[in-house]
């Protein structure tokens, strides 16, 4: 590789040259495409013209919509009405054109709109269509309503989440639908390459509840082989002690993991409890899961009578592993988050100084990077028509008429 092709992906990012289609609405597919835009791909967002659903969802500021200004980051935005026959022309034309094209309607919905895999593969034989749905293209679950929070139940994610004797409870996130968009751009980046190879696409089938039960990949062979059927178990660890939340003097709460031998004398030694060490009850890992209650007790004694911070600090300084457990108001307190760029701080025409959460990973020699917060509605409509659709003026300014697109003019952000 050149010197010259390395800076400009140092500059434009690792999926610099890729283009991107996303029609995904909500919050797995902009998720997937945001991913893809931190790491350099042009990624144009095409828009039902009433504004997509995410831009509904969350906290506003000014009337504008925080949530937008992260997922839709760094990305063209396009109002096109899919279900007219011109708007669909448009996608299928703007297809030609693209390596990648995402979207999360319900299996079926493309091929009804004359955009299905195999029609636009023919005119695009390199295309790679990421399609997130709820319960993927096939089986007889394909055709059920597929919301994150629907397909995380079925998985049986949600069964363990929460305290044993309450019902399930849910994340205050749309965990499902990130794990699950995180999933369809691995899937993407894969296709790629493979592309280099076989000079194909292909079809990245990715469904929600598939991305939540991979992370139950231990409890498989346990139910297989065991008949164990794991249970929620709240805070703490089952089998594992002490790995617990345990309160402060404050009323905050710190999580402590001292599982290992060494750990735990090292924890022993910071509550000043050495009396311990010949207990019989706390002598191994396994004798230490068996009396979990009598040992969060004594742990927790300890931990009431000092505030969070001391007790974190303490720990800490015994190489015991423990925090507090952090807030959205102690991240951008922390100097750990400043010191890794974590919280990136952008001019935006609409919400003046905002901070967006860094893209991770971080690449050493093509890191991602955020370049604008999200658009409004329609901002980049008549861009997107020019140089993804090659349409000129006339041809644009027609299609506003007809209510086929919407310029940002036309509907306020």
């Amino acid at each position: 590789m050149s010197s010259q092709c390395a800076e400009s992906l140092k500059r434009d990012g690792p999926l610099a040259g890729c283009r991107v289609l996303e029609l995904g609405s909500t919050i797995a597919g902009p998720f997937c495409g945001r991913l893809m835009a931190d790491f350099g791909a042009a990624v144009a967002k095409i828009e039902v013209p009433e504004g997509d659903a995410l831009r509904s969802m969350g906290n506003r500021y000014q009337g504008h919509s925080l949530y937008a200004a992260t997922l839709l980051r760094n990305k063209q935005v396009a109002a096109i009405d899919l279900r007219h026959p011109r708007g669909q022309a448009l996608v299928r034309g703007m297809a030609q054109r693209c390596d990648i094209l995402i979207e999360n309607f319900r299996p079926g919905a493309m091929e009804k709109w004359g955009l299905g895999y195999e029609s636009l593969a023919s005119h695009n034989p390199g295309l790679i269509m990421v399609r997130i749905s709820g319960f993927g293209q096939s089986g007889p679950y394909s055709q059920r309503a597929g919301y994150g929070i629907v397909a995380e139940a079925v998985s049986g994610l949600r069964s363990l989440i929460g305290d044993a004797d309450r019902p399930p409870a849910r994340v205050a996130i749309p965990l499902t639908d990130y794990i699950t968009g995180l999933y369809a751009a691995f899937g993407a980046v894969m296709a790629l390459h493979a592309r280099h190879a076989t000079g194909r696409g292909q079809v990245v089938d990715a469904a929600l509840y598939e991305g939540a039960f991979s992370f139950l990949e231990q409890l498989v062979p346990a139910f297989q082989k065991l008949g164990i059927v794991t249970q929620r178990s709240g805070a703490r660890m089952e089998n594992s002690a002490p790995n617990n939340l345990y309160p402060s003097h404050d009323d905050q709460y710190v999580h402590i993991t001292a599982i290992a031998d060494s750990v735990f004398r090292r924890l022993l030694r910071v509550m000043g409890r050495d009396d311990l060490l010949d207990d019989e009850r706390f002598a191994s890992a396994t004798a230490r899961a068996q009396h979990m209650e009598a040992l969060d007790e004594i742990i927790s004694a300890w931990s009431h009578a000092l505030p969070a911070r001391e007790a974190e600090s303490r720990l800490n300084a015994a190489n015991v592993p423990a925090s507090r457990v952090f807030s959205v108001a102690d991240v951008f307190d922390d100097p750990h988050f400043k010191a890794r760029g974590m919280l990136v701080e952008l001019a935006d025409d609409a919400l003046g100084a905002v901070t967006l959460a860094s893209p991770v990973p971080k690449l050493s020699a093509t890191p991602g990077r955020i370049r604008h917060a999200g658009h409004a509605l329609g901002q980049d409509t008549a861009a997107v028509l020019r140089d993804w659709a090659g349409l000129d003026e006339a041809a644009i300014d027609a299609l506003v008429r007809e209510g086929v697109v919407t310029l940002a003019a036309h509907r306020p952000a």
